[in-house]
């Protein structure tokens, strides 16, 4: 009789602490999902929160003029997100979409949105699809982002298979010396 007292004691305690796990999980996890810092953030960054946006495709943040749109999404705990900006540049140089890098320094470059295709054509479809939300109204849309006004930077491709999951492009638009940069994933 002892031992079964003494296996009932145990499997007690173990369920206990599987029970004070979970509690301390799932309030964890609802604290993360309407915690105050993981909200959207509209219109909210600054030059100094832009900076890697040019230093990211080789520009140099030094020539950032003002930030137009921003938009941070909250994260999900898988780290699905949506973060976008439109920042203008004070001088933008043609000689910068293509001169000045090397090899060693930057596995990318600047490309003409009308003349990708593979990879990179597939991510700028996954922008594209990112780019029809409200809150970010403001970002290029398919057509001009298909267009020979427009130049992408690849900062990065995810790809589950063959197919892009995570995409960080920066795209220019030299007319308005207007740099736009979607960074999302699903």
């Amino acid at each position: 009789m002892k031992s079964v007292w003494r296996i009932l004691q145990w499997f007690l305690v173990a369920w206990g602490l599987a029970c004070l796990f979970a509690a301390v999980a799932l309030g964890g996890f609802v604290l993360y999902c309407v915690g105050m810092r993981n909200v959207a953030r509209v219109d909210s960054a600054d030059k100094e929160d832009v900076a890697f946006v040019l230093t990211s495709c080789a520009l140099g943040h030094r020539q950032i003029k003002d930030v137009v749109h921003s938009y941070q999404s909250a994260r999900s705990l898988t780290g699905d997100h949506l973060d976008a900006y439109a920042v203008r540049v004070s001088r933008l140089d043609p000689a910068d979409l293509t001169g000045g890098l090397t090899e060693e320094m930057f596995e990318s470059g600047w490309f003409r949105c009308d003349q990708v295709d593979g990879v990179l054509r597939d991510a700028i479809d996954f922008a594209i699809a990112f780019s029809h939300r409200n809150a970010i109204s403001w970002f290029p849309r398919e057509e001009e982002l298909r267009s020979d006004e427009m130049y992408v930077y690849p900062v990065s491709i995810h790809c589950r298979g063959t197919r892009p999951r995570a995409v960080v492009l920066a795209f220019l638009r030299p007319r308005d010396k207007m740099i736009y940069y979607m960074s999302a994933k699903v």
